[in-house]
This record gives C-alpha cells, sequence and structure tokens, in this order.
C-alpha cells in the first residue's frame, strides 16, 4: 500500500541544516495496524504528515497506491488525500461553529456527495459511535473522549483505505483511550489500514508491528509479543 524509500525531512535555518528524518525506507502492506513510536523530536509527527500528504519530503520516493507521491503535483495529492486517507488528530480539530452533524456532514460536502447519502452515511457513524443523542451538540458541549470519537467518525465518512492517527488518545483518560483503541482494533479488523503515532506501549502493543524512530532514523521494527523484527 505504502512505500518509503529514503525519505527524508529538512529544515533549513539560515546556513543550518535541521534533518528531522533521515533515510526512512519502510514499506506498510494494505489492511496491516502500524504503530510510531520515538522520544520527542525523533520525526514521528512529520512522518505521519509526510504519509498523509499534508508535507513533502525533502528527498527519497513515496509510493501510495503504486501512485509515485513525490511526483505529483499538488492537486492530484489532494486528490489521493480525499479519496483514501482519513486523519484523526490529538488536539480533534473539530469546527466549534458546527455541531456534530455538521462537523462530520462537512468532508462530504468538499466530495460532493448526494444529499440522501450523506443522511445514511452520518446516521450509521452516529449509531456505531452512540452518538445520535449528541448530534445537535457542538463541540465545547462534549467531552474529551466524545470529541475524539467525533474526530474518529469525520475521518471514517469519507470511507478511507488508510486511518492516519497522531497521538489520537494523548488527551484522554484511560478508560476512553481503551474504548479509542478498542474501535481502531475493529476498523482494523473490517480491513480499514492505520497507522498510528504515540508514546504509549499499550497503545502500540494493538498494532502488528511497531516502527521505532530515534533521531529521524528507522531505529528498529518488532512485532507486539514476538519480540524484534
Amino acid at each position: 500500500m505504502l512505500q518509503l524509500k529514503n525519505i527524508a525531512k529538512m529544515h533549513q535555518n539560515g546556513i543550518q541544516k535541521n534533518w528531522v528524518l533521515k533515510d526512512i525506507t519502510t514499506n506498510i502492506f494494505e489492511g496491516e495496524f502500524v504503530s510510531i513510536m520515538g522520544p520527542s523530536g525523533a520525526g514521528k509527527s512529520t512522518l505521519l504528515n509526510i504519509l498523509g500528504m499534508l508535507e513533502e519530503p525533502s528527498g527519497g520516493e513515496y509510493y501510495f497506491l503504486d501512485e509515485p507521491v513525490h511526483k505529483l503535483s499538488e492537486k492530484k495529492r489532494t486528490e489521493l488525500y480525499k479519496h483514501y486517507i482519513g486523519f484523526v488528530f490529538q488536539q480533534y480539530h473539530l469546527i466549534d461553529e458546527l455541531t456534530v452533524y455538521e462537523n462530520l456532514e462537512t468532508p462530504l460536502l468538499y466530495k460532493s456527495v448526494p444529499s440522501g447519502e450523506r443522511k445514511s452515511r452520518i446516521a450509521d457513524l452516529l449509531d456505531r459511535f452512540n452518538m445520535v443523542a449528541k448530534k445537535d451538540l457542538f463541540p465545547n458541549q462534549l467531552s474529551g473522549g466524545q470529541q475524539q470519537l467525533v474526530g474518529i467518525a469525520r475521518a471514517l465518512i469519507g470511507n478511507p483505505k488508510l486511518i492516519l492517527a497522531d497521538e489520537p488518545t494523548g488527551n484522554l483518560q484511560s478508560a476512553q483511550a481503551d474504548e479509542i483503541m478498542n474501535i481502531f482494533k475493529q476498523l482494523n479488523s473490517e480491513g480499514v489500514s492505520i497507522i498510528q503515532v504515540t508514546h504509549s506501549e499499550k497503545n502500540a502493543a494493538y498494532a502488528e508491528r511497531i516502527i521505532h524512530l530515534l533521531d529521524g532514523k528507522v531505529e528498529r521494527e518488532e512485532r507486539p509479543g514476538s519480540g524484534n523484527a
């Protein structure tokens, strides 16, 4: 599904070059659940943003569904993102002025999904996440866990092949975090590929494979419960 070959990311500060990522090479297969771990500054979120086409690498090759992302125009990258990727953010990134229902509807409006289908998809997700009674509330009327459920539902509304999650439980209590991770596990069992960045070893272990970053490089990969890969 994803192929990364020698991906690098550099920020220029005057004459000084700061390498955030160096020579990242790995494959992620369709249907996989992968965790990315590492200390602060290791490059985890930068790598996730490159995978989500929110940032461009400074070097290397990135293939997504056999498309050479590193060679594509911004318009083509945006089309790929809209059709195949859902992003879940630590800070939820909901639109404060919109209700739960309207937050879920917005991505479908961007994709020109017909009204009847929009209503059907939203109703299905509200039901799945037990949020039907919350559909007319605004984000500031919800708990952090409820806001993150809406964030996940919004990421799913376009039927993506891939969910990217950046510290999706970072602001949640442990019971809420467990609920979110179990939802990801269920989605993965239904065929959705998931890549999450996490500091939590417990959350990372929900994945089939963990990629450890250190100083912008892949330090090692492992499969939970089976030692180093």
